[in-house]
Formats: structure tokens, C-alpha cells, sequence
């Protein structure tokens, strides 16, 4: 996935009201930039940490920026939630992710479950259904593991539970958790972060939802699906 303009390299300031961040840019201005992520973003928010933002084009958007991708020394970080559903759809059609290829139609936000969407419906005539589902994974409290979550969601459990219910109805079903950094080889649950979502994630696998994690090539200019990475499931 290309970035549609050019970012913008500045500081990060601070992080407030869940979807707000104040970056002094390199000219020195200080803006504020929306902040799509809505989880805790544990481990990503040290004060002067380098960041990118790209311009918000929509001229009904309130702020000026988006914040894009963070600088923690070891990786850069992919944080704009909106922005790893594409990233996967395009790792399904160029071959990437090679477990998902081989369908003829490819859609997006379709209703199912209990009043949800899926991020991405697979198709193919004479052939079951998959339903894929894509978390952005960023957390990294050990040296090249990456975690999920990075606070608690009830909303991803509920999830999980929709993905075994399209197993039970004779679909395939796949979770597959970007590792939208460079620095991590091992994906596992955060279990100590939340308990519950851990406990569906091994009723999911019991149930037949399969389990994908792929890491990313990330730079200025785009972000794009590389390798696949260890689950460590216990």
C-alpha cells in the first residue's frame, strides 16, 4: 500500500482523547494530527519519538494530518488503524499471503455475525466462503515478539465468536494479525493484558478458525506484506 502523498517527519509531543496527537513538525510548527488508533498503543508513545504524518486530503476533515507511522529506534510502527485492511487485501492479490489466494472475488465490510462486518469476504464459486478478519498488532514488550491485544477488547472476543459461528455454518475462517513492524519474528496472545480474549482465541482454534500472522515492509512511502510469523499459541 503506497502512501497517497508524501509524509511529513516530526516529533511526537503528545497523545490525548484517545484520537488526538500534538507533533512539532521540522520547521518547528506544531500541529494536530488525528489518531486513528483507538487502543492504548502501549509501548509506542515516549515522548520524542519520531513520526510521520501524511495530509488529510478530505475537505470535511477537522484536522490538517494524520498520524501514520512512529519511529522506536529498533522498527518503524504502522499505527493508523484504517490503513492494514488494505494492506492485507493487497498481500491477497498480489500472492503474498499465500494461504488466501486462489478466489475469484474479493469484498469488503460485508454484514455478518451479530450485526458486524467482516473486513474482508473471499469467494469462489462451487467453494465455501472465507471470511478473514485483520487486527493491527504493534505491542512489543519482548525483544521480536509482537502481541495482541494491547488493551482489552471485547469487541475483537466478539469477533473471534462470529469467526467459529462461520466455521460452524460450513465456511472457511481466518484471523490474520498484521505485525505492522519490521523488528518482531514470534506473534503471541497478551494474555496478561486480557484473559478473555485469549480464552476465545484458543475456542476459535478448537473450532476451526485458522490463525495467520504476517509481518510488513514498512518505509516513507508505503507499508506492504512481507513474511509470515511464528504463533506462539500457549
Amino acid at each position: 500500500m503506497k502512501f497517497e502523498n508524501k509524509l511529513i517527519e516530526g516529533t511526537l509531543i503528545k497523545r490525548y482523547k484517545r484520537f488526538l496527537v500534538d507533533v512539532e513538525l521540522n520547521d518547528g510548527n506544531v500541529v494536530t494530527a488525528h489518531c486513528a488508533n483507538s487502543g492504548s498503543m502501549m509501548s509506542l508513545l515516549e515522548d520524542g519519538n519520531k513520526v510521520l504524518l501524511s495530509p488529510n486530503t478530505n475537505p470535511k476533515a477537522k484536522l490538517d494530518w494524520r498520524w501514520e507511522i512512529v519511529d522506536v529506534g529498533s522498527s518503524l510502527v504502522g499505527i493508523n488503524t484504517s490503513r492494514p485492511n488494505y494492506i492485507v487485501e493487497e498481500g491477497i492479490l498480489n500472492g503474498t499471503i499465500k494461504q488466501l489466494s486462489g478466489y475469484d472475488n474479493l469484498r469488503r465490510e460485508v454484514k455478518y455475525g451479530n450485526n458486524s462486518r467482516i473486513d474482508i469476504l473471499l469467494e469462489k464459486i462451487m467453494e465455501p466462503s472465507c471470511y478473514v478478519e485483520v487486527k493491527n498488532a504493534t505491542l512489543c514488550r519482548e525483544k521480536g515478539v509482537v502481541e495482541f491485544p494491547d488493551g482489552v477488547t471485547a469487541r475483537g472476543a466478539k469477533h473471534l465468536a462470529e469467526l467459529s459461528d462461520m466455521v460452524k455454518q460450513g465456511s472457511r475462517a481466518v484471523m490474520i494479525y498484521l505485525v505492522n513492524r519490521t523488528d518482531c519474528k514470534k506473534f503471541r496472545i497478551a494474555k496478561d493484558i486480557d484473559n478473555n480474549y485469549y480464552n476465545e482465541f484458543l475456542k476459535a482454534i478448537d473450532n476451526g478458525v485458522e490463525m495467520l500472522a504476517y509481518n510488513v515492509n514498512i518505509n516513507k512511502n508505503e507499508i506492504y506484506t512481507n513474511n509470515i510469523v511464528e504463533i506462539d499459541k500457549g
